[in-house]
């Protein structure tokens, strides 16, 4: 199991606009891009954060290159945040 944390730095106010980007790419997430397993939003007074769990590192690795992240996902968040997301990546061993 591998995670991609991606933390986006919202003004409270943009935190709804947010939240909605997540709804809205949730299923398309699941049900088309390869290796994935879930997909949940934290939310924190400072931040939004949405955890991605796929099978494998690859899988997450190559989620950063989709169409689904790099157009949809990136085009809708980019005018909600105040700086650059922080992507990370989690792999289980």
């Amino acid at each position: 199991m591998a995670y991609r944390g991606i933390t986006l730095p919202a003004a409270p106010a943009n935190r709804v606009a947010a939240a909605g980007v997540y709804e809205k790419y949730k299923r398309p997430f699941l049900d088309t891009v390869p290796g994935t397993a879930s997909k949940e939003l934290l939310v924190r007074d400072e931040d939004v954060e949405v955890l991605h769990g796929f099978r494998t590192a690859t899988d997450a690795k190559a989620y950063l290159a989709s169409d689904l992240f790099t157009r949809d996902v990136v085009g809708g968040l980019s005018p909600l945040l105040e700086a650059a997301p922080e992507v990370r990546l989690y792999d289980t061993v």
